[in-house]
C-alpha cells in the first residue's frame, strides 16, 4: 500500500485470537477474533494513525507486534540493520535486541510507571537492562533525557505522585526514548490528560519526531488529535482496518460508512456550529462470534443483502486509500468538509 523503499515497518495479515475456555477441564470452545487479518506498512519518519472504538484491536494490535502477545498468524517485518527481518520469528536474544529499536508509549502514565521508584531509575531501568550505562554516566543520560521532554534535572529524585498528569506523561516519553528506538507505538498517549496539556503533548511528540526522526504508530480514538499528528490513518472496527489513507483524503472523502460516522462524532470548535451526528444502530457485535459477510452490516444503512453473505474486497478507489465495502466507489458519504450546518 506504500511504496517500499523506505518502509520500516511492514505487517501482513496479522491475526490475534484468544482462546475460550469452559468447564472444570478448561476446554477450549471458541475464540475471541481481537485482530483478523489487519495488513499495513509505515514509512520512516512517518506517522500512521489507527483509529476506531473501544474495543475494536487497536492496543491488541500495537501489543502484539512488540510481542507482549504472541500473534495467531501474520507476520510484522522491520528493518533492522539494513534487512526486513520479521519479528514473530526472533528468539529471546533477538526480540531483545529489537525492543531497543521499537517502543511503546501507554495510555495512563499513572498506571504506567511504579510509584516506588524515583525518575532516575524509571528513566534508567531500560539503560541498565541493556547494559548501555551506569553510575553517573546513568544519571547524565537520564538528565538529557529530561531535557529533552522539558522536564528539568531537579525532578530526578522525585516519585511519579509528585508530578501532574502531563508531566508524568513526559516522564513516560523520555523512557520510551532512552534506547533512541527508531518505532515509537503510541497506545492513547493523551487520552488521559486534559485538552490543554494533550495539545503540548502533541506538540512534543511531533517536535521529537522531527529531531530524532521517529517513527510512530499513533493509536486513538479521538480523530481530531489523530488528524493533526497523522500523515496516513488506518480505521479499524470488530479487529479489522477497513479503511486506510491519507489523512487529509479520509477526512474529506470517506468511503467506508464506519468512516463516516466517527467523523460525524468529532467536535467543531467555531461558535454557533454543530455537526449531524450518525448514531450507528445496535451494539458493536460479539468478536467471539463475528457476524458472515462484512462486519459492519449490523449497524450500517447502507447494507444490502449481499453484505450479510459475503465479505468485501480490499481495493484500491483512489491513490493510496485503500477500503473494504461492497459500495465504496457508488456512495456518497459526508467528510469533515461537508457536514458542518450552521444554526
Amino acid at each position: 500500500m506504500t511504496g517500499d523503499g523506505d518502509v520500516i515497518l511492514s505487517v501482513k495479515n496479522l491475526t490475534k485470537h484468544f482462546p475460550i475456555h469452559r468447564g472444570f477441564l478448561r476446554r477450549v470452545v471458541g475464540h475471541v477474533q481481537a485482530v483478523n487479518k489487519v495488513s499495513f506498512s509505515v514509512k520512516k519518519g512517518r506517522t500512521l494513525g489507527i483509529v476506531g472504538e473501544s474495543g475494536c484491536g487497536k492496543t491488541t494490535l500495537a501489543r502484539v507486534i512488540l510481542r507482549a502477545y504472541e500473534p495467531t498468524a501474520g507476520e510484522a517485518l522491520f528493518k533492522w540493520n539494513g534487512e526486513m527481518v520479521n519479528i514473530f520469528s526472533l528468539g529471546k536474544q533477538g526480540l531483545k535486541g529489537l525492543r531497543r529499536n521499537i517502543q511503546m508509549i501507554f495510555q495512563d502514565p499513572l498506571s504506567s510507571l511504579n510509584p516506588r521508584k524515583t525518575v532516575v531509575e524509571i528513566i534508567g531501568e531500560p539503560l541498565l537492562i541493556h547494559g548501555i550505562a551506569h553510575g553517573r554516566e546513568l544519571k547524565v543520560r537520564v538528565s538529557e533525557l529530561l531535557e529533552l521532554v522539558g522536564l528539568s534535572v531537579q525532578h530526578l529524585d522525585r516519585y511519579p505522585n509528585a508530578f501532574s498528569g502531563g508531566q508524568r506523561q513526559r516522564i513516560a516519553i523520555a523512557r520510551a526514548l532512552a534506547l533512541r528506538p527508531q518505532v515509537v507505538l503510541c497506545d492513547e498517549p493523551v487520552s488521559a490528560l486534559d485538552v490543554s496539556v494533550q495539545a503540548q503533548i502533541i506538540n512534543l511528540l511531533e517536535d521529537l519526531q522531527n529531531e530524532l526522526g521517529l517513527t510512530y504508530l499513533f493509536i486513538s480514538h479521538d480523530l481530531s488529535v489523530v488528524e493533526h499528528i497523522s500523515e496516513r490513518v488506518a480505521v479499524m472496527y470488530l479487529g479489522s482496518i477497513v479503511e486506510i489513507a491519507p489523512s487529509r483524503e479520509l477526512y474529506k472523502n470517506p468511503r467506508h460508512p464506519y468512516t463516516e460516522s466517527l467523523l460525524s462524532a468529532t467536535p467543531i470548535i467555531e461558535p454557533g456550529t454543530q455537526r449531524k451526528r450518525i448514531i450507528l444502530p445496535g451494539e458493536i457485535p460479539n468478536p467471539a462470534d463475528p457476524p458472515p459477510g462484512c462486519r459492519f452490516h449490523t449497524r450500517c444503512s447502507y447494507a444490502r443483502d449481499n453484505c450479510k453473505t459475503t465479505a468485501p474486497a480490499w481495493e484500491e478507489t483512489s491513490p493510496q486509500h485503500w477500503v473494504s465495502c461492497h459500495f465504496a466507489r457508488t456512495l456518497s458519504l459526508r467528510g469533515m468538509d461537508t457536514q458542518a450546518v450552521f444554526g
